[in-house]
């Protein structure tokens, strides 16, 4: 998350807003998103319900859940999905930011 904190303001610039849905109950979730100050929008999902309407994976070996990473237009729509094989397995920002010029230029 810290990527994504690092270039918060360039995703506001897309037309883009970042949402998380993390693993945590909402005590530790919310307690996480203010030490560290996040500035964008966190959902807890204990139960995996929105991961699993989206078909992420939980791997027990690897401690849960894997990191994804999920474009969803302002029609409702999914874009783009990448789901991470590890912690380390995510794309960076200019990826993604690339991404959202594309769908920006495709709604000019």
């Amino acid at each position: 998350m810290a990527q994504l904190r690092r270039d918060y303001e360039q995703f506001i610039n897309h037309d883009a807003e970042i949402i998380v849905i993390g693993p945590e109950d909402s005590k530790a979730f919310n307690s996480y998103f203010q030490k560290e100050n996040l500035p964008f929008i966190g959902i807890p999902d204990p139960d995996h319900g929105v991961l699993k309407l989206f078909g992420q994976k939980v791997n027990l070996f690897k401690l849960g859940r894997m990191p994804g990473q999920i474009i969803v237009d302002k029609h409702g729509n999914v874009r783009f999905i990448h789901y991470g094989h590890d912690m380390a397995d995510i794309p960076q920002n200019e990826e993604i930011l690339a991404i959202l010029d594309n769908l920006n230029a495709e709604q000019d």
